[in-house]
């Protein structure tokens, strides 16, 4: 069964610019590992420093080792000094997909 995580993180604006560089590091090593389908971070375009997050993993515990990675470790941990805040995320449990 697949896992799905979708959510929002927001950066204070005035932060934005250094939390990009970060973010692209962890989009590149995150889609790297095995059993991670998707990983993105997108930018709100109607609000400055919201950002959309989608994830797609195989199953759980691709996503777990991804929460034990070295790479998503560091991330947590430099949250606050990147000015995240309001972390609003939800996983699913996919049983079946299909293109619409």
């Amino acid at each position: 069964m697949s896992v799905v995580l979708a959510g929002t993180v927001r950066f204070a604006p005035d932060r934005l610019d250094g939390a990009r560089a970060r973010m692209a590091e962890m989009m590149r090593l995150s889609r790297a590992e095995d059993g991670c389908i998707v990983y993105v971070y997108s930018e709100d375009l109607e609000e400055p420093g919201l950002i959309h997050v989608f994830e797609v993993w195989r199953v759980q515990a691709a996503l777990e080792a991804h929460h034990a990675a070295e790479h998503f470790l560091a991330w947590r941990a430099s949250r606050e000094e990147l000015g995240m805040s309001d972390r609003r995320m939800t996983a699913y449990e996919v049983a079946a997909s299909r293109p619409v």
